[in-house]
């Protein structure tokens, strides 16, 4: 039986590469793909299986408390997704113990993997910080991958009891330093030219360590959508990143 999927914001950048790529993954059947002037009311009709929601994070919260409200498993990839909002999708979900909801800050598997290797050097260097580069269409800053690595470096960091980073500065009233996550110092950058890229700077006395990542077109996150597609059926509950559906 093949896993009959829709995707909401089908007409946008990544939404309209996630539709091709469902189309012509082996397993999966396009059933619906809608824009942002049709209803969510019209999946009710198709027996959706899963629910890809790539849309505006004005709109993603609202898009995925229906879904999860009907019990129709998502993979969410639209940004946006604080703390506060993560809490209320977990709070909304144990009423419905049988729906699963994935929400990816990346869909990008080297990005992933950039990530869980920040985290393997995180407890091994006393300075750790993020600077990620996106197009100038971007929406939020810092980015959602941005957020989630501070927040995974800062939790290594803990669980190995080190200190704060190393910081002397006393004055910076531009707030060249950046946005703080956690403690782990996050620079964004909004250019021409560029899709999606983030370095991880760590250093010690006499060494330094820099994980890159590029993604260099939108065909690079298709992979992890159809990954997660195939796999969060075997989940329930919220699932934060993708790393957790990858054997890392």
């Amino acid at each position: 039986m093949s896993i009959r999927v829709a995707v909401i914001g089908a007409k946008g950048r990544m939404g309209s590469h996630a539709v091709d790529a469902i189309e012509n993954a082996d397993g999966l059947e396009l059933v619906a793909a809608l824009g942002s002037n049709d209803s969510l009311e019209s999946l009710l009709e198709k027996n959706i299986d899963v629910a890809v929601e790539l849309t505006v994070p004005k709109s993603t919260e609202g898009n995925v408390n229906f879904l999860v409200e009907h019990d129709i498993d998502t993979v969410v990839g639209t940004t946006g997704w604080d703390n506060d909002r993560l809490a209320r999708l977990d709070s909304t979900l144990k009423n419905h113990p049988e729906t699963a909801v994935l929400i990816a800050p990346n869909f990008s598997i080297g990005a992933v993997l950039a990530m869980r290797f920040a985290e393997l050097a995180a407890p091994y260097f006393d300075s750790a910080e993020v600077v990620e580069t996106h197009h100038t269409r971007k929406l939020d800053a810092p980015s959602g991958t941005a957020n989630h690595t501070a927040q995974r470096i800062a939790a290594a960091r803990n669980s190995a009891g080190l200190p704060a980073v190393p910081d002397s500065t006393e004055s910076d009233p531009l707030g060249a330093r950046g946005a703080v996550i956690d403690g782990i110092h996050v620079h964004a950058i909004r250019q021409q030219g560029m899709n999606a890229h983030e370095e991880i700077h760590f250093g010690s006395d006499g060494e330094a360590l820099t994980i890159r990542t590029d993604s260099h077109s939108t065909s690079a996150f298709m992979p992890g959508i159809v990954t997660a597609v195939r796999s969060i059926a075997d989940y329930t509950g919220l699932i934060h990143g993708l790393e957790n559906m990858l054997d890392l």
